[in-house]
């Protein structure tokens, strides 16, 4: 994925959380219970992000990115699974032959706003959708 083609990704794919509705065949609601897990733990993942990201640590990144990309993926953020994939991309790629202590605060400067403002977007969008099923 090119830079910033995470921006071109719509913020919510809708058929992903119909089809987790579907799968969990609204069975007390938990489909909403799984989206409002995912809203409350956003915080918390781009909090470890930019913590890991500012320090140097490349392991605790990975992590971290990784768990955004994959929960986004799992509630349909496709703008957001998308910017934490070209961040996961960029980590594999960069820190190859730099130092990770130098190149990891350098990511955050340059990705961290736009992805704190995607996960605020995408954070407003769920809980509008969760308000209209």
């Amino acid at each position: 994925m090119a830079p910033d083609e995470g921006n071109d990704l719509p913020l919510l794919d809708p058929a992903v959380l119909d089809r987790l509705r579907t799968e969990l065949e609204d069975d007390d609601g938990v489909w909403k219970v799984f989206v409002q897990n995912f809203i409350e733990r956003l915080p918390h993942r781009t909090e470890k992000l930019r913590l890991t990201l500012t320090t140097g640590d490349l392991v605790g990144a990975m992590d971290a990115v990784l768990s955004l990309k994959t929960s986004s993926q799992m509630v349909g953020a496709e703008r957001l699974a998308g910017l934490a994939m070209e961040l996961e991309q960029a980590l594999r790629h960069e820190t190859l032959h730099s130092e990770p202590a130098r190149v990891l605060p350098r990511l955050a400067a340059d990705r961290l706003r736009q992805i704190i403002r995607c996960a605020r977007q995408t954070t407003n969008i769920l809980q509008k959708y969760l308000h209209s099923g």
